[in-house]
């Protein structure tokens, strides 16, 4: 949760670098309560998650994100947006390489490779390295 409170207070904050761990966390924590509000629309409003799906040719459940889970979604979509571009400042990467998860399937491919790779080892252009910051924080 800590993580999620950190990238939060760091509303717009796109400048500087975030670890795996702090944007993963986010990323967790989003879905979980996409999930989770998805499924209360399902079940009490009748319009997200579980919703039946109604109309000739149509059976079964769809999945949308519902009134709340859209809600949330618009919520943190500048925490996300800032996040995702200080992970990519720690793999010494511009924010700009967001823009390739707009490609279909391998934008998105490459996009989570550079999510998922280490960071730049000490400082880089963008800034001190986030893991020598935390354990010196540590000791």
């Amino acid at each position: 949760m800590n993580w999620y409170v950190k990238v939060i207070k760091q509303y717009v904050d796109f400048s500087g670098r975030a670890r795996r761990t702090e944007y993963w966390m986010f990323a967790l924590f989003n879905a979980i309560a996409v999930i989770v509000l998805s499924a209360i629309d399902g079940f009490v409003l009748g319009s997200g998650a579980f919703a039946a799906s109604a109309g000739a040719g149509s059976a079964g459940l769809s999945f949308n994100l519902g009134i709340l889970g859209t809600i949330y979604s618009l919520a943190v979509l500048l925490p996300g947006l800032g996040v995702a571009v200080r992970r990519l400042h720690d793999t010494n990467r511009s924010g700009w390489w967001l823009l390739i998860g707009l490609i279909p399937v391998i934008g998105a491919i490459v996009l989570i490779v550079f999510l998922v790779s280490e960071g730049t080892r000490g400082p880089n252009s963008h800034g001190a390295d986030p893991k020598q910051a935390s354990a010196g924080a540590y000791a």
